[in-house]
């Protein structure tokens, strides 16, 4: 069997304040900190061969303290980072981009993303992230366990992708949380002796710290 886990950073003061982040490169808060370190030696002892990281300040700072757990290099991959959100929504929260920019706000709940100036669709994503999920994979060997360090929202757009199901699906997913994490293991089916292919074991599985 391989292993997937796949880790959200944890929190940023943008986060407590519902600020949108995207590409902004905002670093862990205290509680951010706190809540790394805690899922640090609970992931280290999943024995990981690597660790991968989205690019972003939160992400690299949650990424360090597991590979030094691990006694691992963290991998550095932009490819990795959650969405554009665009230059007017980056640091606002909902009610200051409604007011800010009503129409960009409308198109947004109306889901017509592509009107948003600088925003990315989930196509726009999967087609970065979906590659380096599955070359990540690639390089897994039987009995082995990786590690990918990145973004609430990209996540939870990318994991199903990744696994085949269907368009759409990730609406009936919850939010991860901070320090939330996933795993994914390429196993058989439980049931029968299906074929071997990439399943969800876990969704956002926490550790208090």
């Amino acid at each position: 069997m391989r292993r997937l886990v796949l880790l959200r950073h944890g929190r940023t003061a943008w986060n407590d304040a519902g600020r949108a982040q995207g590409h902004a490169d905002v670093p862990l808060d205290d509680v951010g900190q706190a809540q790394a370190k805690a899922v640090a030696p609970v992931l280290a002892a999943l024995d990981p061969v690597a660790v991968w990281s989205s690019d972003l300040a939160r992400a690299t700072q949650t990424a360090a303290l597991l590979a030094a757990e691990a006694r691992l290099e963290p991998v550095v991959d932009a490819r990795l980072r959650e969405f554009d959100v665009g230059p007017h929504r980056q640091g606002l929260t909902a009610a200051e981009y409604a007011a800010a920019h009503p129409a960009e706000h409308a198109a947004l709940i109306a889901g017509d993303i592509a009107a948003i100036p600088g925003r990315e669709t989930s196509e726009d994503v999967l087609a970065r992230f979906l590659p380096a999920l599955r070359s990540y994979a690639d390089e897994l060997g039987e009995g082995d366990t990786g590690v990918v360090v990145s973004h609430g929202a990209a996540l939870r757009t990318c994991v199903p992708a990744f696994l085949g199901w269907p368009a759409g699906i990730e609406e009936s997913l919850g939010v991860l949380a901070n320090c939330g994490w996933v795993e994914l293991e390429h196993a058989a089916g439980t049931w029968t002796a299906a074929e071997v292919r990439w399943r969800l074991r876990v969704w956002n599985r926490v550790v208090t710290p």
